[in-house]
C-alpha cells in the first residue's frame, strides 16, 4: 500500500472484501466551513487503521458520515450497501460508532439496559437480546457488570461498554474516536489489549501515536479535509518530514 502525498493522486487499494468504501466526500458545515474537501478511501475486512493528524483536520466530520449521522456530497458503501436515506437503519447497525465521551453513549440505569438499548430496538425477541448482551459484554471482559450501575463505574470501564453497546448490533465494522484519551496507564494499557483482541474491522481516530505504533499497520492521515497519506504505519511514522509537516510527533 503506498504512501500517498497531496500532490499525488490517491490511489485507493483494491482488495476482497471491501467492508467500506468512501468515494469523493466531500461536506461544509452551516457556517460555510469547507471540511471534507473529496475524501476517498477503502478498508478490508478485518483491517485496523488509525486516523490521525492535527485537530480541526476533518477526522471526526468523517467517521459522522459513516453511520449518517452527518451527510455530504459522494458515495459511502458499508459492505457494498450504498449509504442513502432509506437504508440509513441498516448501515447504522452495522457501523459501530463509539464516541469520545462514553457518557454520550451510556444513558440507561444498569449496563445490561445500555448494551440491549440497540437489539431491542432492532425489534429482536428476548431471548436474542439477552444472547447478544451476554456475547457483547464477554467480548469485552465485563460481564461481571451487566447489573452494576453505568455511572459509576471508571472511565476505562464506561470505555469498554460504550464498545458492547456497538457489539450487541452485531456491526461490520468499529469506528472509535480517540479511545484512549482520559485513560490511566493501566486502562490505556487494559484498552489497547481490548482492540487488539477484538477481530473486526476498525477504524480508529486518535493522538495516541505511541498506540498507533504498537497497534495499527496502517495509518491515514488527514489535514485541512483531505487525506494527505495513507500507508503502512511504519513507513508514515519513518516519514519526519511528513509528521511535521501535518503537526504530528514520532513516538
Amino acid at each position: 500500500m503506498p504512501i500517498t502525498h497531496p500532490t499525488q493522486k490517491l490511489q485507493i487499494p483494491e482488495c476482497d472484501g471491501e467492508v467500506l468504501q468512501v468515494c469523493d466526500l466531500q461536506f461544509s458545515y452551516p457556517d460555510g466551513h469547507l471540511a471534507l474537501r473529496g475524501v476517498s478511501l477503502n478498508m478490508c475486512n478485518g483491517e485496523k487503521a488509525a486516523l490521525v493528524g492535527p485537530n480541526g483536520a476533518g477526522k471526526s466530520t468523517l467517521m459522522l458520515h459513516l453511520n449518517g449521522i452527518l451527510s455530504g456530497h459522494g458515495e459511502i458503501e458499508i459492505g457494498g450497501l450504498r449509504l442513502t436515506r432509506d437504508n440509513l437503519p441498516v448501515i447504522r447497525s452495522m457501523v459501530g460508532l463509539v464516541f469520545q465521551n462514553p457518557d454520550d453513549q451510556l444513558f440507561s440505569p444498569t449496563v445490561f439496559e445500555d448494551v440491549a438499548f440497540g437489539p431491542l430496538h432492532m425489534g429482536l425477541p428476548e431471548n436474542d437480546v439477552r444472547a447478544r448482551v451476554d456475547a457483547a459484554l464477554e467480548a469485552v471482559s465485563m460481564s461481571a457488570y451487566r447489573d452494576r450501575l453505568s455511572h459509576h463505574l471508571s472511565v476505562g470501564e464506561k470505555k469498554r461498554i460504550a464498545i458492547a453497546t456497538v457489539l450487541s448490533m452485531n456491526p461490520s465494522m468499529l469506528v472509535l474516536d480517540e479511545p484512549s484519551a482520559g485513560l490511566d496507564p493501566r486502562a490505556r494499557r487494559s484498552l489497547i489489549n481490548l482492540l487488539r483482541e477484538l477481530p473486526i474491522t476498525m477504524l480508529v481516530s486518535t493522538h495516541d501515536m505511541a498506540m498507533v505504533k504498537e497497534l495499527f499497520p496502517r495509518t491515514i492521515v488527514m489535514d485541512e479535509g483531505q487525506i494527505v497519506a495513507d500507508g503502512p504505519t511504519k513507513n508514515i511514522l519513518d516519514d519526519e518530514a511528513l509528521l511535521n509537516a501535518h503537526g504530528l510527533e514520532k513516538p
